[in-house]
């Protein structure tokens, strides 16, 4: 009688270890994916709760949001390497598990931490979220991964750039190649110029803070901020820029709206509008598309420091709410309104100044906004177009014959920009305007790489900013 061999026991279970940062990240990328959510809002509260709830340090916040906005920006790329390393089409593979991998992927190849503790965690948190069965292919996968680093997958799953320039630089610098294209004919010129954008939308951005005029100053930030933590801005006199240790929040000019937080192109836009030469009258502004308030909020700064008036208008309610929070305790007059810019309620010709930032892809934040270069299609250019040429259409109507428009955009597509202002210079989509262009370059004193005007498109990658775009015109008749 043959004796068996003996059993060997089997391993205990053993639950896995729930690691508050990496689940934190995953439940963020989760809302963005099921919610079409935005980080930059999903991730504030998440946080919040977890410094109130967890006992989250500082560390662990800023770990969490690298997760986060560093496996966005990446996605294009991570999927690429993560497609090498499956044996189905990504489709097959559940979103979930398609994030924890991407997580996995990014603190292998984007952070310092080290190979082991990346796969460990991230197969830890595949235990939590889905279950030992899929942890199992997660660690397969993620081993897989961590045999090369960044540069050398690059070189396996990116076309080479001679046979396909578009393709290498969507997958190289995570970008849809039509985003990749529309940004190349944009900015014009050769590889260097595009890599640089596409590589500084890849970068995190700084937090700007704007001090508002007669309200605060940018020394008074500075003072309280300390070397360590603040800087002038680049090109805004009312710009302050946040270093690794700033916090916003912690500052009373932040908490009693004296100051807030605006990128600098932003900045630039509000006071080139305000500066934009005049003749007669300078007393009623108006902010056609206020939402949320940052540029409204300077305009009315702006305003009340020459006796002017604004008139901030907003077409989502939630959003005019979020403007008159950012106007409240403004020394000026203003008003905050819910009105459609293309069917407004004031009175033609009743304004001075008129700003409208219109509705866009959003292709010029992408720095700030990472997930929008996954969700926007070539078709939403057509889908914008009729908007913005309508609100600019009745931002002259709104305005006297000698008042200036001030037509902004957060996108530096040429669909989005020059296109639509001379649109309706020439009246296709409606009636013609009587305008004149007002060279912008001069109002925005010390800023370089402006281009041959009369209008201005700012870079990331060039000046520091979203990608704002501004035209100014004045009316003629």
């Amino acid at each position: 009688m043959n004796e068996q061999a003996p059993r060997r026991p089997s391993k205990p279970y053993r639950r896995p270890k729930k690691d508050p940062v990496r689940l934190l990240a995953f439940e963020a990328l989760r809302a963005v994916d099921e919610r079409a959510a935005y980080a930059n809002l999903v991730l504030p509260p998440l946080l919040k709760k977890a410094r109130e709830n967890s006992g989250f340090e500082a560390r662990d916040a800023a770990l969490a949001t690298e997760l986060v906005y560093g496996t966005l920006r990446r996605q294009g790329t991570y999927d690429a390497i993560i497609s090498a390393c499956v044996d189905r089409p990504l489709r097959e593979v559940d979103p979930p598990v398609l994030d924890v991998l991407a997580l996995g992927a990014h603190q292998l190849l984007g952070t310092r931490i080290p190979t082991h503790a990346a796969v460990s965690a991230s197969v830890e948190l595949a235990r939590v979220v889905l279950g030992d069965g899929r942890a199992k292919f997660v660690n397969a996968v993620l081993r897989k991964i961590s045999r090369d680093d960044l540069d050398t997958w690059l070189q396996r799953v990116a076309p080479p750039y001679d046979e396909d320039a578009e393709d290498h630089l969507a997958v190289v610098h995570s970008h849809p190649r039509w985003v990749v294209s529309a940004l190349w004919d944009a900015l014009g010129g050769g590889r260097a110029g595009i890599e640089d954008l596409l590589e500084a939308d890849n970068e995190r951005p700084e937090v700007t803070l704007v001090a508002r005029p007669g309200r605060s100053t940018a020394d008074e930030l500075l003072d309280v901020l300390g070397e360590d933590s603040g800087l002038p801005g680049r090109w805004s006199p009312y710009a302050v820029r946040l270093t690794e240790g700033g916090e916003p929040g912690a500052l009373d000019a932040v908490r009693e709206g004296r100051a807030g937080v605006q990128d600098e192109g932003s900045q630039l836009v509000a006071i080139a509008l305000a500066n934009a030469s005049l003749e007669g009258s300078d007393t009623r502004w108006l902010d056609g598309c206020a939402g949320p308030g940052g540029k409204a909020a300077l305009l009315a700064a702006l305003a009340a420091g020459r006796g002017a008036s604004l008139l901030a208008a907003e077409k989502q309610p939630h959003r005019a709410r979020l403007v008159a929070r950012a106007l409240a305790g403004n020394p000026g007059p203003y008003q905050v309104i819910a009105a459609d810019g293309t069917r407004p309620p004031w009175v033609p010709g009743s304004f001075d100044r008129v700003l409208v930032d219109v509705p866009c892809t959003g292709l010029g934040a992408l720095r700030r906004r990472p997930e929008a270069r996954w969700r926007r299609r070539p078709e939403d250019l057509e889908g914008f177009a009729p908007l913005q040429r309508g609100l600019l259409r009745e931002a002259f109507h709104a305005v006297r014959v000698g008042g200036v428009v001030g037509y902004a955009t957060c996108s530096p597509h040429p669909a989005e920009t020059k296109a639509v202002v001379e649109d309706v210079l020439r009246g296709r989509g409606g009636p013609a305007v009587e305008a004149e262009w007002v060279d912008a370059r001069p109002l925005m004193p010390g800023v370089p790489a402006l281009g041959d005007g009369p209008d201005v498109q700012l870079w990331p990658h060039l000046h520091g900013t979203d990608a704002m775009y501004l035209a100014l015109l004045r009316r003629t008749a």
